[in-house]
């Protein structure tokens, strides 16, 4: 298959850049993968949609403010991961500021550049702790079009993230509160996002493409239940994939850690996941076809032209579709 296979266009105007003020209020597009319907409901609805021995699994990380300004606003480092408190691998801009040797401030932290990576990455060393709390940003995806807020630091995380890592949040579970969630039998794993998803893929035939690396844990307990459900509901794709991952190397789910870079399309054979619950996603990227893959390309892209048609709000911020 081609990356331009999922492919659409959508108006502007769609992309939510702003949450709504109840988490609970968004819609809900529900399609059916066996008989091809669809239906336009409300998020409220979803606990009609569960049967019994259902479970759902959701993804418990929690957002950090990884995206970082030097003092004299020129310069911007995106930390991906920290090797340690004070070796960051980062993404920077403009990297003609970050050559070897070359040194970043911000706050009272010094921080210099150790190593360019072959993917234009580099390996930051700190003299001090930097504290993200005053200086870190969310790194809000691209398309919202504007930085964050101080508001975002609630709202762009879900009501039971837990484990600090990502840097984008498990958008599904956005949409959850406490009360729904108390109501609803669930489980949690752990995949910690990164700015992977948000990157296109750069080349036409999926087959070539190299998909990013997230870290990911399934505990116990979560292993043990979802042994016992009729069905599991994967709260997003970072849930799917972390439970196909652990599936494919385990034969089952079973208590595991690591990371994955597994990559779902068209052709893929499930193991564990029965239904899905996701937001739209961006055209040709590998969450389309991790959907496509799920519920059939045809019927998906099917869905989206009717979800545009009915005016969704679209992405991190928007509404939702149930996949069954």
């Amino acid at each position: 298959m081609l990356t331009s296979d999922f492919d659409y266009h959508l108006p502007p105007e769609l992309i939510a850049s702003e949450p709504l003020t109840d988490r609970a209020a968004s819609r809900m597009l529900v399609v059916h993968r066996e008989s091809g319907e669809i239906e336009h409901r409300s998020f409220r609805e979803l606990p009609g949609y569960l049967r019994a021995d259902d479970l759902l699994v959701l993804n418990n990380t929690r957002v950090v403010p990884a995206r970082f300004f030097s003092n004299d606003g020129s310069r911007e480092v995106l930390r991906l991961e920290p090797i340690s408190p004070l070796r960051w691998r980062c993404m920077v801009k403009p990297g003609k500021k970050f050559k070897i040797g070359h040194m970043v401030q911000i706050g009272e932290s010094n921080g210099t550049v150790r190593e360019i990576l072959e993917n234009g990455e580099r390996i930051i060393e700190w003299d001090s702790l930097v504290d993200e709390n005053v200086h870190g940003h969310l790194a809000l995806p691209h398309y919202m079009g504007r930085d964050d807020q101080p508001a975002d630091r609630e709202r762009y995380q879900t009501v039971f993230a837990q484990s600090a890592g990502a840097i984008a949040a498990p958008t599904a579970g956005l949409h959850f509160t406490p009360q729904m969630l108390s109501t609803l039998p669930h489980a949690f794993v752990t995949l910690h996002v990164g700015v992977g998803t948000f990157q296109p893929v750069k080349v036409e035939k999926l087959s070539e493409h190299q998909m990013h690396s997230e870290v990911y844990e399934v505990g116990v307990e979560t292993s043990k239940r979802i042994s016992n459900a009729k069905r599991v509901i994967a709260v997003g794709t970072t849930s799917m994939r972390t439970l196909e991952t652990v599936a494919r190397d385990h034969g089952k789910v079973v208590p595991a850690s690591g990371s994955t870079d597994i990559f779902i399309y068209p052709g893929f054979q499930f193991r564990v996941v029965g239904a899905l619950l996701t937001n739209f996603h961006l055209p040709k990227s590998t969450l389309m076809m991790l959907v496509s893959a799920f519920a059939g390309r045809d019927l998906i892209m099917k869905a989206y032209t009717e979800a545009i048609r009915e005016r969704y709000r679209f992405y991190s911020y928007g509404d939702c579709m149930l996949i069954v």
